[in-house]
């Protein structure tokens, strides 16, 4: 297969590509967590260096954990829920729904920006069930394309970091008044998080901004009364770093004895 262009993501955009890089590496790598061999094929066919992402290999521990943990939340809602629908906002090249490979009752849509989705299209094959809409997930109108008559999951790894704070609480509001019950999971930066994402090698490389930093519940839940904050949990509290490498495990267990640095970053699940 020729190779594709690479697109020429900036900012925000181009963090998609070392997170693709790095369930990449975790494919090809013995002890693989995820063993995601598609991203790894996706990587071969894109036309891209892709040591200029900032992740370099044996750092890609936090994003297959990541993941991880969203493809299991994401398992556990749709077991649940046989039909529903899912809205994976701010998709990327991620590969979750080949992963997870949702049953007939599901109606799936990733949702990013028309240029994203364009690089997606030519690189990953349709599906049933499986719809694409090419749009910011800030602009209003895309939600229209979306029926409103099932449950929906809202599935956002890596994305309100990225946003302003009032356009995050739109997302959230504009979601809630168009479905009748759901829930949502993401992760997000505390406050002082986000100030240190200044020392992010990846955010850094890609020239991306972050903005929203949310620091309990509480500012989750006063979005709208009908939000109730099931999940809080410190990213360094995620199942698995007993698999990594021995420097992860210490960084892990030193981080989590100090309150503010466990959490700096954390995975929510929010439901109404």
């Amino acid at each position: 297969m020729a190779p594709v262009p690479e697109a020429h993501l900036t900012g925000e955009k181009a963090t998609l590509l070392a997170t693709l890089y790095g369930r990449a590496l975790d494919a090809e790598s013995p002890g693989s967590i995820l063993h995601d061999t598609m991203a790894l094929e996706t990587v071969r066919q894109i036309d891209f260096d892709f040591t200029k992402t900032g992740l370099r290999r044996g750092e890609h521990a936090a994003v297959v954990l990541r993941a991880g943990h969203f493809d299991g939340w994401t398992a556990e809602f749709l077991t649940a829920h046989p039909k529903t629908t899912v809205l994976h906002l701010g998709c990327g090249l991620d590969t979750r729904v080949y992963r997870l490979d949702p049953g007939p009752g599901v109606r799936w849509f990733d949702v990013d920006y028309p240029d994203v989705i364009d690089l997606r299209r030519q690189l990953y094959p349709s599906r049933g069930g499986y719809e694409m809409i090419g749009s910011s997930v800030t602009d209003p109108s895309w939600l229209a394309q979306v029926p409103s008559d099932l449950p929906v999951l809202v599935v956002a790894e890596g994305l309100t970091m990225y946003l302003r704070q009032d356009e995050g609480k739109g997302l959230f509001q504009r979601i809630v008044n168009r479905f009748p019950s759901g829930q949502f999971v993401f992760d997000g930066f505390s406050r002082r998080g986000i100030r240190m994402q200044r020392f992010n090698k990846a955010i850094q490389a890609a020239g991306a901004t972050v903005s929203w930093g949310i620091d309990s519940c509480v500012e989750l839940e006063a979005i709208d009364p009908r939000l109730r904050c099931v999940t809080s949990m410190g990213a360094f509290d995620l199942d698995g770093f007993e698999k990594l490498p021995t420097g992860y495990r210490m960084i892990a267990k030193a981080a989590k004895l100090v309150p503010a640095v466990r959490r700096m970053a954390v995975f929510y699940r929010l439901e109404f």
